[in-house]
């Protein structure tokens, strides 16, 4: 006579959460299996609990309108990755999608946000961050008012990221302070700098709310470990255009000829790395360069030797991501995602792996 099996089982696990070079994390799982019950039967039967399931979809928002906000400019270093990702979701899922580049301007992109607000889409998805919560409030007190739903992405808004979570507003990136401390850290412990050497910081403190706070992250780590900080503030012209700092790196440099390491708080203009570097007449490797982000002229510079590490906010997920979190929130009432993509570092060692991705614009 066949045999029926009901299992009870625990799932026992531990996730080991050192970063390694490429940010990965492991978990280890142990499964304990008990047999609870043993009867005879007259045929095979497995029993079950829960089985029944909603049935797959495809496309599953179709006839949502979302507004994108992949920062700026359009095709530029980082935000191509955050478009891309917004791409390939608006293909998996179905919404309407409709794009504001925003430059890297935070008069700009308030301006497009209260356009995009007016314009009373289902959602608003991607980089809105960076005009900070008193400028946002007002604009996301309406666009919630009626009923469109928010969901931010790498510099966080931390009160309305609070206020309106269980209305679906979510955050998808690095925590800021912390990436900027984490790289500080880093780079002291791999350029083995010590207390009284000088460190360049090229970043933007002045910035509106959270995005200030991952410069702000730099100096304090490089402070507390005895660094002399050299600080420039990235003006809207090189925020826009990296190449436009070139004069600024160059002078700086020749200004403090004893500077051992380079903190450069900006995705496209640590792209830039190597043409700043050449400019200033220094040798691949002679300047330990850190920055962040991912892209193909990153990939080439690390691998030059030019640029020494950078941190991997894995942009297209903060493009990608928020367009889930929406849909999630339209469709089914979820409450909004919070996602840290800033996971780990990338140098010569591991940057083979990733370079084949950062050419296809994905990571």
């Amino acid at each position: 006579m066949p045999l029926v099996f009901v299992f009870s089982y625990e799932v026992i696990s531990s996730v080991d959460l050192d970063r390694s070079p490429i940010g990965r994390k492991f978990m280890k799982a142990r499964v304990l299996i008990g047999i609870t019950t043993l009867a005879l039967v007259s045929s095979v039967t497995i029993a079950t609990v829960g089985t029944s399931s909603a049935a797959v979809q495809t496309r599953w928002c179709s006839g949502v309108n979302i507004v994108g906000f992949p920062g700026g400019p359009q095709g530029g270093a980082f935000a191509v990755n955050v478009y891309n990702g917004m791409l390939q979701a608006a293909k998996d899922l179905g919404p309407n999608m409709k794009y504001y580049w925003s430059n890297w301007d935070p008069s700009l992109m308030t301006s497009q946000l209260k356009e995009a607000v007016a314009a009373k889409p289902d959602a608003i998805v991607g980089i809105i961050g960076l005009i900070g919560d008193a400028s946002a409030d007002p604009i996301l007190a309406q666009a919630y008012a009626q009923g469109t739903t928010v969901a931010n992405a790498n510099s966080q808004l931390p009160i309305a990221d609070a206020k309106y979570n269980a209305q679906g507003q979510g955050f998808v990136g690095a925590v800021n302070y912390t990436a900027g401390g984490d790289l500080a850290k880093e780079t002291i412990k791999r350029a083995g700098l010590k207390s009284g050497d000088e460190a360049f910081v090229w970043g933007l403190k002045g910035a509106a709310g959270d995005r200030a706070r991952r410069t702000v992250g730099i100096i304090d780590a490089l402070t507390a470990a005895g660094i002399k900080v050299d600080y420039q503030e990235i003006d809207q012209a090189t925020n826009t255009t990296p190449t436009a700092g070139t004069p600024t790196f160059v002078g700086e440099l020749a200004a403090h000829p004893a500077i051992k390491a380079v903190f450069i708080d900006h995705g496209g203009m640590t792209a830039t790395a190597a043409t700043y570097m050449k400019a200033a007449n220094k040798a691949a490797g002679s300047v330990y360069v850190a920055g962040f982000d991912m892209s193909p002229a990153t990939a080439t510079a690390i691998q030059s030797g030019y640029l020494s590490l950078v941190i991997d906010q894995q942009e297209y997920l903060q493009g990608y991501l928020p367009v889930l979190n929406a849909c999630l929130t339209k469709k089914y009432g979820f409450s909004g995602l919070n996602v840290n993509t800033s996971a780990g570092f990338v140098d010569k060692s591991n940057v083979a792996f990733i370079a084949p991705l950062a050419n296809k614009l994905i990571r």
